[in-house]
């Protein structure tokens, strides 16, 4: 069955949906995105995605064609139209359809707002009691990453390399030091269990997750340490794990073949994930 998807003002089938091939986000990556997940039919840390797509748009001069509460209720709708239970909502916003030029058009020009779902067993991720590997590779994105831009076509490439090499996923390394997985944040726990993560700046995204995680840790008497963190380093870890909106928390139990610990799980990755999704769950709306 089709899903309903939202573009620009009106309700349709995905068959029906229609951009133009003049739109900036085809021809320039001149777009952002969000991603908010869906749990019970209700959105899971919809105000830090909210924000970050208001601050992402700020940075790159785009108009978003909503104001707040309606960016809320057409969250609320797609939901319902799709009956969505377990999964995510995918939100693009590009600056809209201009003849190609490296200059922006006028700030008047219609940008393109798009919405789409796709269930997803969000809690009964495998990778949660497994553990994912992972192996690393040189960061080449560009210098401005703490912006949510749809360029992700080096994360894909990264990804493949992982999936060539027989891992789950890659984590990015610059100037010797791990910036963030593909699509997510990197941490680590030190062998005096100190919860360890990049500091934020423009080298990587301020994940809502990451931020929460955190806030969860300190509350709980975890120990946390904002700052790099070698690639070295995490292969002596205790136990090392990602962040991310719709994987929650998911340990890492191999980097570039090294074990973390044993090979398993570790327990604090273990308790962050469930108090992550205990609190997020009971404060969904």
């Amino acid at each position: 069955m089709s899903r309903t998807i939202y573009l620009n003002g009106s309700w349709m089938p995905e068959g029906e949906a229609k951009i133009s091939p003049f739109d900036r986000g085809f021809l320039m990556s001149d777009g952002i995105y969000e991603v908010t997940c869906v749990l019970d039919g209700k959105l899971v840390e919809y105000e830090g995605h909210a924000a970050r797509l208001q601050r992402s748009a700020r940075a790159l001069d785009l108009n978003l064609p909503v104001d707040e509460a309606e960016l809320l209720v057409l969250h609320r709708e797609i939901v319902a139209r799709n009956g969505l239970e377990q999964g995510m909502i995918y939100l693009q916003l590009t600056r809209g359809a201009a003849d190609r030029d490296f200059i922006f058009p006028p700030m008047d020009t219609p940008s393109t707002l798009f919405m789409f779902t796709q269930a997803k067993d969000v809690l009964g991720n495998p990778a949660a009691e497994a553990g994912i590997s992972v192996v690393t590779v040189p960061d080449l994105r560009w210098g401005r990453r703490d912006i949510k831009t749809v360029q992700l076509l080096y994360p894909s490439m990264a990804k493949m390399e992982a999936k060539a090499k027989g891992a789950d996923d890659a984590w990015m390394v610059e100037d010797g030091v791990v910036t963030e997985a593909s699509s997510a944040t990197a941490h680590i726990v030190s062998a005096d269990d100190r919860l360890i993560t990049r500091d934020l700046s423009h080298a990587l995204l301020p994940g809502i997750t990451r931020a929460s995680v955190l806030e969860l840790a300190a509350a709980h008497g975890i120990t946390v340490e904002e700052r790099a963190f070698t690639v070295e380093e995490a292969q002596a870890a205790r136990e090392a794990f990602i962040t991310s909106a719709t994987n929650f928390v998911i340990p890492v139990t191999s980097i570039d073949g090294a074990r973390i610990a044993d090979g398993k799980p570790g327990p604090l990755t273990q308790v962050l994930r469930a108090l992550y999704v205990d609190t997020r769950r009971a404060a969904a709306i």
